[in-house]
């Protein structure tokens, strides 16, 4: 199973040419990844609530082509593996009815106690983990 986000690239996020900055689409994967996650029923600030944090741990990004501003993009977004203390999401970006992938992504979250410090890796609370696995099913 996969989710699908829906982005306007917004102007803030282009250079002079209109073309997106290579950092905005960080922003576009987490808000594609929180926004999954809240759908699945454990928004962040309820996990950060009851103490679990979800850092990155590990992010890659492949570009193929440029987005441009105003394009309508679609951030696809799975699980690609699960462990017992992290997960990596694989992504794609396209613009809405358009094959072409301007950027692919894999992003790895550590699970850790956030009354700990230094933070310290814990496994992911069963009830996210059914969430995720009920995804690859």
């Amino acid at each position: 199973m996969v989710y699908q986000h829906h982005v306007r690239v917004r102007y803030g996020e282009t250079d002079q040419m209109g073309v997106v900055h290579h950092g905005a689409y960080v922003a576009y994967l987490e808000e594609a990844r929180t926004e999954w996650l809240r759908e699945l029923g454990h928004p962040y600030g309820a996990l950060e609530k009851a103490g679990i944090g979800l850092p990155v741990r590990n992010l890659s990004i492949r570009y193929r082509a440029a987005a441009h501003y105003e394009d309508h993009l679609v951030v696809t977004i799975w699980v690609q593996r699960l462990r017992a203390a992290s997960i990596t999401f694989g992504y794609t970006i396209r613009r809405v009815d358009e094959e072409a992938m301007l950027a692919q992504a894999e992003v790895e979250l550590a699970c850790v106690s956030l009354a700990q410090r230094p933070l310290t890796a814990q496994a992911l609370p069963a009830e996210i983990r059914a969430a995720l696995e009920a995804t690859q099913q």
